[in-house]
């Protein structure tokens, strides 16, 4: 199930939201032993998460997309024709996922970033994050869901 799920995550969600930046200034080893002091790594700055969802109707419409996965439909026109090409081929295998989870116990808002929206979503079964993102026109752009850390 773990597996699905990410794969799921990594085909829906648009390439910036699973980006990580990691740097680190190194001696060039090449040249003989580092002098001077000692280099540290640099620290990448935290992400500012925003205490309010980015976009209102965004619990609305992991609920409904949810919702709809349970019951074994897909509501691909709230979708952007991408997002909806990159989830159609991950529909046969995801929706029996999504049914195995069972009934929502607590769905609660977890953060917003560079736009997105997080929930933590607890069913009868598993816990879950579910990430959110609309496009300019209210479509869903970014859909992305996962086993809870």
């Amino acid at each position: 199930m773990k597996s699905a799920l990410i794969a799921l995550a990594l085909l829906a969600a648009p390439a910036a939201a699973h980006a990580q930046v990691a740097a680190a200034t190194m001696p060039n080893t090449f040249d003989g032993p580092a002098r001077g002091a000692p280099v540290q790594p640099v620290q990448p700055a935290a992400p500012v998460v925003a205490a309010t969802p980015a976009n209102p109707q965004s619990e609305a419409t992991v609920r409904k997309i949810i919702a709809d996965a349970q019951a074994g439909t897909m509501d691909y026109s709230i979708m952007t024709d991408t997002l909806a090409d990159r989830i159609r081929p991950q529909a046969a295998q995801v929706t029996p996922i999504i049914q195995s989870l069972g009934a929502i116990q607590t769905f609660e808002f977890a953060g917003s970033q560079e736009g997105a929206d997080m929930f933590l979503v607890r069913f009868a079964n598993a816990a879950t994050q579910w990430i959110i993102g609309f496009d300019d026109a209210g479509k869903v752009d970014a859909l992305l869901f996962r086993p809870a850390e």
